[in-house]
């Protein structure tokens, strides 16, 4: 793979740790010198979308983990070749909430399917593009999961148990075990401008920000 002329960056934590309020609040700060693409999974196209109102149905209660899993590497695979890659191509910087780190949480440690089994149904799907830096919002799932009380439309990932949280916790920290120079972790339980400015300081090992 010919390497790509944009910066790829992802958002990555557990449910209520804030993804998509900070991609917002960092995508009007880049936007400032920077063409930003920001983005999501599952989901972030037409195709792509329509596979994420699926996998997060609350009625789908029977979905095995494999067929879930699979949904998630489908949607990923639209999405990264109808808007992550040309973006990339472009010079952009795509800012994406969760990519396939979410899946080897998920699908494979929560799930149980296994991190390396995740892995390869995930290969074929994002053909070696892995970010550049990963943003991970750490949160502890108890103050994460409250923060959603007040949420309208539960989607079928919410009505898990708090058991099947602290697994996905515990499975970003074996991720970034592995791979401690992508992930950058960021403590979500501050305030909100907190929580960007400790983004932003990651942020400038690679950008002028």
């Amino acid at each position: 793979m010919e390497r790509y002329k944009g910066l790829f960056i992802t958002l990555e934590g557990g449910d209520g740790s804030g993804k998509s309020t900070i991609a917002l609040r960092l995508k009007e700060i880049l936007s400032l010198k920077y063409d930003i693409l920001h983005t999501r999974e599952p989901g972030g196209s037409k195709i792509a979308e329509e596979i994420r109102a699926v996998i997060l149905d609350p009625e789908n209660t029977l979905m095995d983990p494999k067929t879930e899993a699979l949904l998630y590497a489908a949607s990923r695979r639209q999405h990264l070749t109808e808007k992550v890659i040309p973006a990339l191509n472009d010079g952009k910087i795509v800012l994406c909430e969760r990519y396939v780190d979410s899946s080897l949480a998920y699908q494979g440690y929560a799930r149980g399917l296994g991190i390396d089994y995740v892995k390869k149904i995930n290969e074929m799907a994002i053909d070696g593009y892995y970010p550049d830096l990963t943003l991970y919002l750490k949160i502890d799932p108890e103050i994460g999961l409250s923060r959603l009380k007040s949420r309208s439309g539960k989607d079928r990932l919410d009505q898990e148990s708090i058991a099947f949280h602290y697994a996905v916790f515990k499975g970003y920290e074996k991720l970034i075990q592995e791979d401690e120079k992508r992930f950058k972790i960021i403590d979500a339980a501050k305030d909100i401008d907190a929580v960007v400015e400790s983004c932003l300081e990651a942020l400038r090992e690679r950008l002028d920000v």
